[in-house]
């Protein structure tokens, strides 16, 4: 897991992953989205393929690279308890649902009965 999280901690790997999402590209028609040299973004693809995030095809004489997905499942399921609410917010939701509740109940009873419950 700390390999694909140091893969994709670089603002430029992360945009190749993007880029790798919808289809398979090659290094050049990834670099020619960048400003930055073919060499660095070889690197960068380098980086992507050891840490398994990213795969390589030949076909012919051109190389693709690819999205290899089943990579990030480990990393999902370290993140996935961050993204699941809290006790706290389960009770906050539970406190909200009640005032909705007396406020409605207090809606369908009569004017008479909520001047009883005020002298109360």
């Amino acid at each position: 897991m700390d390999e694909v999280a140091g893969a994709i901690a670089d603002p430029v790997r992360r945009a190749i992953l993007t880029m790798l999402r919808d289809s398979r590209l090659s290094a050049g028609e990834i670099a020619d989205r960048f400003q930055i040299s073919r060499p660095a973004v070889s690197r960068h693809l380098r980086v992507l393929r050891e840490s398994g995030l990213v795969r390589d095809e030949l076909v012919g004489r051109r190389r693709f690279y690819v999205l290899a997905p089943e990579r990030f499942a480990e990393l999902v399921e370290w993140l996935t308890p961050f993204l699941q609410p809290s006790g706290l917010e389960h009770r906050l939701d539970a406190l909200e649902t009640e005032v909705y509740r007396t406020r409605r109940e207090r809606r369908t009873r009569g004017p008479a009965a909520r001047a009883q419950e005020n002298t109360a």
